[in-house]
C-alpha cells in the first residue's frame, strides 16, 4: 500500500509575501479552470440584444430594456444539462421574477410601506432559498425582480413590467430548447459517458502517488453524482419504464463494481496494464454513440483479487454497455427509486417550515433588506435599489463565503463600473447600444464559469446600460452604482455576517465528526454477516447504497470546507487545519471498499471482533472531533506488519486518530 501523503494542505497562514493579499481573498480571485460555455455564450448574446432591437424598433427603448432584464434572469438560471431540467431551472424563477417585480410595482413611491413589504418579500424569498437548486434561484428573483419594482418606475398599467420580464426570460427558454429535437437524451448520454472517462483516468493513476489518485477518485464521485441526478431526475418526469432510460441507467449501475474495484487496484502499489484504462475508454465512446452488438475485449490475465475483481466487472460492464434492451427489471438504483415530484414538493415545504436553518436565514435577508430600505427611506441616496440589490447577491446562501462573497463583489463592481463608463462615456445612445449589449451578454457565461468577481464583473456594464435605458441618466449612473454597492456590501457585513456568530464560528469539527460516524456505519454494513443465501442480493443492494451515499456526503464535505477556506482568519485557517482529516475519511472509506471486493473474490472473510474495533475507534474518533477546536498532527506508530484484508483500513484509522487529536 502507498502511505504517500504529499498533496498540498491549503493553509490561511500562507504568505509569498508581507504586502501580498490575503490567501482568501487570493483563492476567491484565481479562475475556475472549468471550461467556456460556447453555447450558452451565442444564446447570451442573443437573448439580451434582440429584445432591445425590437424595443428600438418600436420606438419603445424601456420595454426592451425590460425584456431584456427578464432575458438576463432566464441567463442566470440556465445552470442545469438535461433539458427537462432547464425547462424548470428557466420557467419556474420566471414565474416567481414576475410575482416579484408586481409586488414591488403595487408598493412602488408607498414609504415605509415598501419597506415592509421588501421585507416580508425577504423573509419569503430567503427561506425557500434553503429548498433547492430552482428554488433558491426562484427566491433570487423574487427578492431581486420586487426591489426593481420598488425602486424604479414601471410602465402602466402595473402587468406591463412582469410581462416584458416574463417574455424575455421565455425567449431565453425558446432559444434554449431549440436543440432539444436534435440532441434530447444527449446531455445524459454524455453525463455517463463522462462517468466512464473520469474513471479510466482514476484507474490509469491507480498504483501511483496517493495525492494524484485521489483527485481522479474525486472526479469520478462528482461525475457519478451529476450522471445519477440527471438521468434518475429524467426518470421522475416519465411515466413508467423508458427503455432509452431503463439503457442509461443499466450503463450507469454496471459501472459501480468498476468503482469499487478502484480503490483495491491502488492499495497494489503498482499500475494497471493500459489495456484497462483504454478498455474503459472505448465502454465510454460507445455509450456516447448508442453502440451496439457483440464486444470485443482484449485485457490481460488477472494475477491479484483486485485483478479479477476489475477483469470481472470490466467485462460485465461491456456485456451490458453493448446490449441494446437491457432487462428493466435488473436495473436496481443505486440511491433508490425517486419519489414523485408532488411527493418531494410536499417533503421541501415541509421541511423548509419545520428548519431552523431555513428560519434563521429567512431572518437574516430580511434583517439586512430591512436595514438597506430603511436607510435609503431616511437618507436620500441616489438610485437606492441598488443597496437592496447587493444585499440580495450578496447574502445568498449558495454562493458560498458571505464575507469573502462581499469583498468579491466590491471588487467586481468596481471592474465592471469602468468597462460601463467607458461605453456610457463613448457609444451614442441608441441602435448602437445593440451591437454593444451583445458583446457584454456574451461575456456573462463566460465570466460566470470563472467565478463570482468576475460574474460580478461581467453583469455590472449589462445592468447599468439596460437602467440607462429606463432612466436616461448616462454616465450620471456610475458614481451612484458603486457607492450603493459599498453600502450594500457594508450593511451585509455587519447584519448578515458579523451579527451571526455561526456565520464566523465555523461548526467544522461537528460536520466532519457526523462523516467519521457515517464511515463507522458503513464500515459496519460492509462486513455485516449475511444470515442466508436469500439475503445475498439485499445486502449487497443496500451495501451499494451506503457506499454512493458516503461518497456523496463526502464531496459535500469537500465542498463546504472549500468554502470555509474563502473565509477569513479564524474561520479559513480553521478549515485548513481540518482539511487534512477530510482527505484521511475519505482514504478511510476507500479502503474499505478495497477490503470489501478483496473478500468478494476470494480473500477471507475479518473476524467480527476485528471489525468491531475498528468500528469504535471510528467513533471514538467521532467523539474526539466533536470536543476539538483545531487539531494538531501528531507522530504515530505504524499500524504494524500485518497483512490481513482490513490492515489497510487499520493504517488510514490510525492516520485520521493522529490527525485529529486535539
Amino acid at each position: 500500500m502507498s502511505t504517500e501523503r504529499t498533496e498540498h494542505i491549503p493553509s490561511g497562514r500562507d504568505r509569498h509575501h508581507p504586502l501580498a493579499p490575503p490567501a482568501w481573498l487570493l483563492r476567491g480571485l484565481q479562475p475556475s479552470g472549468a471550461p467556456i460555455p460556447w453555447a450558452a455564450v451565442a444564446r447570451a448574446a442573443v437573448a439580451l440584444s434582440v429584445p432591445l432591437a425590437v424595443g428600438f424598433a418600436l420606438d419603445e427603448p424601456e420595454y426592451g430594456a425590460l425584456a431584456s432584464m427578464g432575458a438576463l434572469s432566464g441567463v442566470i438560471s440556465d445552470t442545469a444539462d438535461a433539458y427537462r431540467m432547464r425547462v424548470l431551472n428557466i420557467a419556474v424563477p420566471q414565474l416567481f421574477g414576475a410575482v416579484g417585480v408586481a409586488l414591488g410595482t403595487l408598493v412602488f413611491g408607498h414609504g415605509w410601506l415598501a419597506v415592509g413589504a421588501l421585507t416580508l418579500v425577504a423573509l419569503v424569498s430567503g427561506m425557500i432559498s434553503s429548498i433547492g437548486t430552482v428554488a433558491s434561484v426562484s427566491g433570487l428573483l423574487l427578492l431581486l425582480n420586487a426591489v426593481v419594482g420598488a425602486g424604479l418606475p414601471m410602465p402602466e398599467p402595473w402587468w406591463t413590467a412582469p410581462l416584458l420580464l416574463a417574455a424575455g426570460g421565455l425567449f431565453v427558454l425558446a432559444l434554449t430548447l431549440l436543440g432539444w429535437p436534435l440532441r434530447g437524451r444527449q446531455p445524459e448520454r454524455a453525463a455517463v459517458g463522462a462517468s466512464y472517462r473520469a474513471l479510466a483516468a482514476a484507474l490509469e493513476a491507480a498504483g501511483g502517488p496517493s495525492g494524484v489518485y485521489d483527485d481522479r477518485r474525486l472526479e469520478v464521485t462528482l461525475s457519478l453524482n451529476q450522471a445519477y441526478d440527471l438521468v434518475l431526475g429524467r426518470r421522475a418526469r416519465v411515466h413508467g419504464r423508458s427503455p432509452a432510460l431503463v439503457r442509461m441507467l443499466a450503463q450507469l449501475n454496471v459501472l459501480i463494481p468498476l468503482v469499487e474495484a478502484a480503490p483495491a487496484a491502488h492499495l497494489l502499489g503498482r499500475p494497471l496494464a493500459p489495456e484497462i484504462p483504454a478498455a474503459v475508454r472505448d465502454l465510454a465512446a460507445a455509450v456516447e454513440g448508442g453502440r451496439t452488438g457483440a464486444p470485443v475485449l482484449e485485457l490481460p490475465d488477472p494475477h491479484s483479487q483486485a485483478e479479477r475483481a476489475i477483469d470481472s466487472a470490466l467485462r460485465h460492464a461491456a456485456t451490458v454497455v453493448h446490449l441494446a434492451e437491457p432487462d428493466p427489471y435488473k436495473v436496481d438504483d443505486r440511491l433508490g427509486r425517486p419519489a414523485a415530484l408532488r411527493v418531494r414538493a410536499r417533503r421541501a415545504v415541509r421541511d423548509m417550515m419545520l428548519s431552523r436553518a431555513s428560519w434563521r436565514y429567512g431572518l437574516r435577508l430580511a434583517l439586512c433588506i430591512g436595514l438597506a430600505q430603511s436607510l435609503v427611506s431616511l437618507i436620500s441616496v441616489e438610485r437606492s435599489y441598488w443597496v437592496a440589490l447587493t444585499v440580495t447577491f450578496v447574502l445568498k446562501p449558495d454562493f458560498g463565503s458571505v464575507f469573502s462573497r462581499a469583498v468579491l463583489r466590491a471588487l467586481g463592481t468596481a471592474v465592471g463600473i469602468v468597462v460601463a463608463a467607458a461605453v456610457l462615456a463613448e457609444v451614442p445612445r441608441g441602435w448602437w447600444d445593440v451591437p454593444v449589449m451583445m458583446l457584454l451578454a456574451a461575456l456573462i457565461p463566460a465570466f460566470s464559469a470563472k467565478g463570482y468577481a468576475f460574474q460580478t464583473a461581467a453583469i455590472t456594464p449589462v445592468i447599468l446600460l439596460l437602467s440607462d435605458q429606463l432612466n436616461r441618466q448616462g454616465f450620471d449612473l456610475i458614481r451612484p452604482r458603486l457607492l450603493d454597492s459599498l453600502i450594500g456590501c457594508a450593511i451585509t457585513l455587519v447584519a448578515g455576517y458579523l451579527l451571526w456568530p455561526e456565520s464566523w464560528r465555523t461548526r467544522i469539527g461537528a460536520r466532519l465528526a457526523d462523516t467519521v460516524d457515517d464511515a463507522a456505519r458503513y464500515v459496519e454494513r460492509a462486513f455485516a454477516p449475511v444470515p442466508d443465501e436469500s439475503g445475498l442480493a439485499a445486502a449487497r443492494t443496500a451495501r451499494l447504497q451506503a457506499r454512493r451515499r458516503i461518497y456523496r456526503d463526502l464531496s459535500g464535505v469537500r465542498s463546504e470546507f472549500q468554502r470555509a477556506l474563502t473565509e477569513p482568519p479564524p474561520t479559513g485557517a480553521r478549515a485548513a487545519a481540518w482539511w487534512p482529516l477530510v482527505v484521511a475519511v475519505e482514504r478511510i472509506v476507500d479502503a474499505t471498499t478495497a477490503a470489501r471486493v478483496r473478500v468478494n473474490h476470494g480473500a477471507q472473510q475479518p473476524a467480527a471482533s476485528e471489525v468491531d474495533v475498528i468500528i469504535r475507534e471510528l467513533r471514538a474518533l467521532a467523539i474526539g472531533v466533536r470536543s476539538s477546536t483545531t487539531p494538531v498532527p501528531v507522530e504515530t506508530e505504524p499500524a504494524g506488519d500485518d497483512c490481513g484484508v482490513l490492515a489497510p483500513v487499520r493504517q488510514e484509522v490510525a492516520a485520521a486518530r493522529a490527525i485529529a487529536r486535539p
